[in-house]
């Protein structure tokens, strides 16, 4: 059974950090982009980040960058982000993602991690 779990989420306040994980298991994710997007109320689901397999191309919306890093562990199949200058709109439950290429479905979530940033 493939499970991505991710960990990390908490309450801190504007300007504070964050790290994220996403423990993957159940599978060999070889080749699978994996990515971080968010949910909260009242907004459509937002892409926050992705990485390649090898590790070496990151893309990031204009929210995330230059405070969010995205990175990962084949060996420990695991994926994490990191997240600086936070701000109280990052507010939101943030979900790790696999996709098995460019272009492609993500096929694979966790369930969520809720992030709350207090001003």
């Amino acid at each position: 059974q493939v499970q991505l779990v991710e960990s990390g989420g908490g309450l801190v306040q504007a300007g504070g950090s964050l790290r994220l994980s996403c423990a993957a298991s159940g599978r060999t994710f070889s080749g699978y982009i994996m990515g971080w997007f968010r949910s909260s109320p009242g907004k459509e689901r937002e892409f926050v980040a992705s990485i390649t397999w090898s590790g070496g191309i990151t893309h990031y919306p204009d929210s995330a960058k230059g405070r969010f890093t995205i990175s990962r562990d084949n060996s420990k199949n695991m994926v994490t982000l990191q997240m600086n200058s936070l701000k109280p709109e990052d507010t939101a439950v943030y979900f790790c993602a696999a996709a098995p290429g460019f272009g492609r479905t993500y096929d694979y979530w966790g369930q969520g991690t809720q992030v709350t940033v207090s001003s």
